[in-house]
């Protein structure tokens, strides 16, 4: 295979024949079917990440979500600040210990929950794929994730 990310053995593939590409565009377009509901909540897309995170396991250290999510702190804590502003989380420190930092849920943030339905109905419309289709798309994603991140 070559070193580009293309499963296609052409000399010079058109862009529309790279793995990558696709990736990119698939990614974009999720985001954009999911964008009416996230404005209908007042939130962008990878707060709802960090959101989901919290519901599914409630009061965790920020590092954890770093982890989890794949992005630096600088990256999350704007994230986590903003859904604090807007009363979605609350951050607290450890008393005589400022760096460890866990956040939670507010009742407004848990409220929030029913964007997973809502998303999860649109995308599953939008793929028309069965439930077999998605188990396999989604273990093919998480793999390829894992051999990318190694």
């Amino acid at each position: 295979m070559t070193e580009t990310c293309t499963a296609d053995t052409r000399a010079d593939p058109r862009v529309s024949d790279l793995l990558c590409f696709n990736l990119f565009a698939a990614a974009r377009a999720v985001t954009s079917l999911y964008r009416p509901v996230l404005d209908r909540a007042g939130i962008t897309y990878p707060q709802f990440l960090v959101l989901a995170l919290l519901w599914e396991q409630d009061q965790r250290p920020i590092r954890e979500l770093v982890q989890e999510l794949g992005l630096d702190y600088s990256t999350l804590s704007p994230l986590v600040r903003r859904l604090e502003n807007n009363g979605f989380l609350r951050r607290r420190n450890r008393p005589g210990d400022k760096r460890w930092v866990h956040v939670e849920l507010t009742g407004e943030g848990r409220a929030l929950r029913w964007i997973v339905t809502a998303l999860t109905e649109k995308l599953r419309a939008a793929l028309e794929m069965d439930d077999e289709e998605l188990v396999v798309l989604r273990s093919a994603l998480q793999r390829l994730q894992h051999n990318a991140s190694h």
